[in-house]
């Protein structure tokens, strides 16, 4: 079995799965989901993962306590607004080598933040030394200390560069 994926999808093809799966929002069911509880990332630094999403990010800490499912390792939340939460684990004593992304892996979180916050966010971010790019003047990407993937939008939960994707 080859792991080589050279498939692309063309214009013509999103047109026809658009056709095939996307449905009016008058037309949907109610998703089976409540919502996102958390998104769990690997974090190699406790403290320096905190010190970045409360400290640089202004993400509260809520919750820090062991991972059941590894003793030794800790699993900590962040309040991202909304009843939203980013979760973290640090798994010491395994190599787990550093950030990648790979297929069914993470790209990116996408966070939404007020745009007044999100100008305040990208001061934030040079101020602290982070690398980022401002991409169509609502999108920051940037890397978290591990290597992570991260954008900060300014457009509303729900749409995303002017359309409505909810």
């Amino acid at each position: 079995m080859s792991t080589t994926h050279d498939v692309t999808t063309s214009a013509a093809d999103r047109a026809a799965l658009r056709a095939e799966f996307l449905r009016p929002a008058d037309e949907r069911p109610a998703s089976s989901a409540r919502g996102l509880h958390h998104t769990a990332l690997v974090s190699s630094d406790v403290r320096r993962t905190i010190e970045f999403y409360q400290g640089v990010l202004g993400f509260p800490l809520t919750e820090l306590i062991e991972n059941r499912d590894y003793p030794g390792s800790s699993h900590f939340f962040f309040d991202l607004g909304h009843e939203n939460l980013l979760a973290f684990f640090d798994f010491p004593g395994l190599d787990l080598g550093p950030y990648a992304e790979v297929l069914g892996g993470l790209h990116h979180v996408a966070i939404s933040v007020d745009p007044e916050r999100w100008e305040h966010l990208r001061a934030a971010l040079a101020e602290a030394g982070v690398e980022h790019v401002v991409h169509s003047g609502v999108s920051i990407y940037f890397r978290d200390p591990d290597g992570a993937r991260v954008e900060l939008i300014a457009d509303p939960l729900g749409e995303m560069y002017g359309e409505v994707v909810l």
